[in-house]
């Protein structure tokens, strides 16, 4: 908890029923951010559901990877799409968006105070034009989503200022990179996860300044090594063994060569690292921070994941880049944001409420989709550039606007509208196309049973000259014929329901393999980003006692999983 943080209230969720407490720090926050018209402020409630149920449901408005062909409503040529054909949205490629052929404001409406305010947000929601995909700045990127400065790559997703790569997420400033998940300053990399600085690395995970290593966990300033945890400042080790030059150019050379010791050594090294401690958790340069983990250069934070330079912050996930503090229920914000509540993916803004994918606002409620410098906005659609004082996509004055809000707000209230984000049920993807099933897997039953949406939709077929199993592949990838290029292959494993498995292989994919002498990857891609989130831990703390010392502690390992888990004492000690 935050120091000399006291609890007022515990509640029980309207949704899952667990209880959770609220703090007087919490009060003092909801109280401050809570809007103020003519003098009067419109106070936020308590959350009816708890923060892991909270952050669900943000999470279910964010699809990163699935990628459709549709035809763009303004020209109706084939683009790349988030949306799926069968939705019946308005979608606009990315030129004709952002120019000046449409205007977002012709598609006003007034407020009813008869009706509640989420059927008139549909009725606006299908009316106003919406961007194909979300990339911005990028040369030769058809099948990018959130993605910024990128060029040359192909199906990459939450990436900026990267070029040359291919299937990765989150990779950040980056070139050359294959199959790779929370990567960042890094070159030439292939299936690495929550790792930075590297080059040349394979099957790297939990590692940074290293080179050359293959199938590592847990190195620092580490190069020339194969099959190692734990490492720091070490050259040429083989299964945490150090040997010399020669040892380690003949062993090189028969991973690459030789199919069966390679997996032979995969088994080996699974048994090494689990005789390995981990620490609890990953709290680097922060203090004060309790219940979180993937903390760094912060303070005061409770119950967040993988945030940076962020000061009094609570039930928050992927901070990136610049300072952001005083922020509660915020999920993927970068750069300068404070005072947030219950809202995804923000970007340089400041005293945003119940939103979705705002960047550069200030003052702004129950918006989605409004991109650049709008201010002073209440429940609008896809705006862009600087518009302010707007209700539903319509312009009002100054005077105007603060005097409709509060009202509209005191109707909301008795619809049992206001203090919440948007519910699931009206996310425009549904369950099995977001981040929410990575986080928090459902199958079709359990997410129906839960009232989100699932989609059955399946893309159509490739045209291919044929169709070969994933297990017919040749290991070898100098036995992969050119025209491998012309064949869609089926994944060794059934993807969700609703989603074909096959999938090709493209020409810069192909060259990485044969240049690396990697096989052919045997799964789907999408699966092959869920293999990867498996090998992260969970966003979710566990009590367990230090394998070493005996005391109780946080972490991420639940108690079932067979790795050795030390304390931060512990673990400083032993490794340092």
């Amino acid at each position: 908890m935050f120091q000399k943080e006291k609890t007022l209230e515990t509640k029980h969720c309207k949704n899952c029923n667990i209880s959770f407490d609220i703090t007087d720090k919490d009060l003092e926050f909801y109280e401050k951010v809570s809007p103020v018209f003519n003098w009067q402020k419109y106070l936020i409630p308590t959350p009816s559901l708890c923060p892991e149920c909270r952050r669900q449901r943000r999470l279910s408005w964010r699809n990163e990877t699935k990628l459709y062909k549709r035809n763009c409503n303004f020209t109706w040529k084939s683009v790349v799409s988030i949306y799926s054909p069968d939705k019946d949205f308005i979608t606009y490629n990315q030129d004709d968006w952002w120019s000046d052929k449409y205007n977002p404001f012709d598609y006003w409406i007034d407020f009813d105070f008869y009706r509640p305010f989420f059927d008139q947000y549909l009725d606006l929601r299908k009316k106003v034009p919406r961007i194909t995909i979300l990339n911005w700045f990028s040369e030769n990127a058809d099948y990018w989503n959130h993605s910024y400065y990128n060029k040359n790559s192909y199906f990459v997703c939450s990436c900026w200022y990267v070029e040359d790569c291919y299937y990765c997420t989150t990779v950040a400033n980056s070139k050359r990179c294959l199959d790779c998940l929370k990567v960042s300053n890094s070159q030439i990399c292939y299936e690495c996860i929550d790792s930075k600085d590297c080059y040349n690395c394979f099957y790297v995970k939990d590692s940074y300044n290293c080179s050359d290593l293959f199938l590592c966990e847990d190195c620092q300033w580490t190069k020339y090594c194969i099959w190692c945890k734990w490492l720091k400042n070490k050259s040429y080790y083989i299964l945490n063994r150090q040997v010399s030059k020669n040892e380690y150019a003949q062993i090189f050379d028969m991973i690459k060569n030789d199919m069966e010791f390679r997996n032979k050594l995969f088994l080996d090294y699974n048994k090494l690292k689990n005789s390995f401690p981990s620490k609890n958790l990953n709290i680097i340069n922060s203090q004060n921070i309790t219940n979180s983990d993937k903390i760094e250069n912060s303070d005061q934070i409770y119950n967040c994941f993988e945030c940076i330079n962020s000061k009094n912050i609570k039930y928050c996930t992927e901070m990136m880049f610049l300072e952001a503090e005083n922020n509660y229920d915020n999920d993927l914000w970068w750069e300068n944001s404070s005072y947030i509540y219950e809202v995804h993916c923000t970007w340089n803004s400041k005293n945003i409420l119940f939103s979705n994918i705002v960047w550069g606002w200030y003052n702004i409620m129950y918006c989605d989709n409004c991109l650049w410098t709008p201010n002073n906005c209440f429940w609008c659609i896809w705006l862009k550039w600087n518009e302010q004082y707007c209700i539903l996509n319509k312009q009002y004055t100054k005077e105007e606007y603060e005097k409709l809000v509060p009202k509209i707000i005191e109707h909301m209230m008795k619809t049992w509208e206001w203090w919440e984000f948007f519910p699931s049920s009206i996310s425009p993807f549904w369950y099995n196309e977001t981040v929410a099933v990575e986080y928090f897997p459902l199958t079709k039953e359990d997410a129906k049973e839960k009232w989100f949406n699932w989609s059955d939709y399946e893309s159509p077929l490739p045209k291919v000259d044929k169709i070969i199993p994933a297990n017919m592949l040749p290991e070898n990838i100098a036995d992969i014929p050119d025209d491998i290029l012309n064949w869609a292959i089926e994944s060794e494993l059934e993807l969700t329901e609703g989603f074909s498995p096959l999938y090709r292989i493209i020409k810069q994919e192909l060259e990485f393999y044969r240049k690396h002498n990697l096989p052919i990857p045997k799964r789907h891609p999408d699966q092959r980003h869920l293999d990867r989130m498996k090998l992260r831990n969970t966003r979710k703390l566990y009590d367990r006692k230090c394998d070493k010392c005996g005391v109780d502690m946080k972490t991420t390992y639940s108690p079932e999983r067979p790795e050795i888990i030390y304390c931060e004492s512990c673990y400083e000690k032993e490794v340092y």
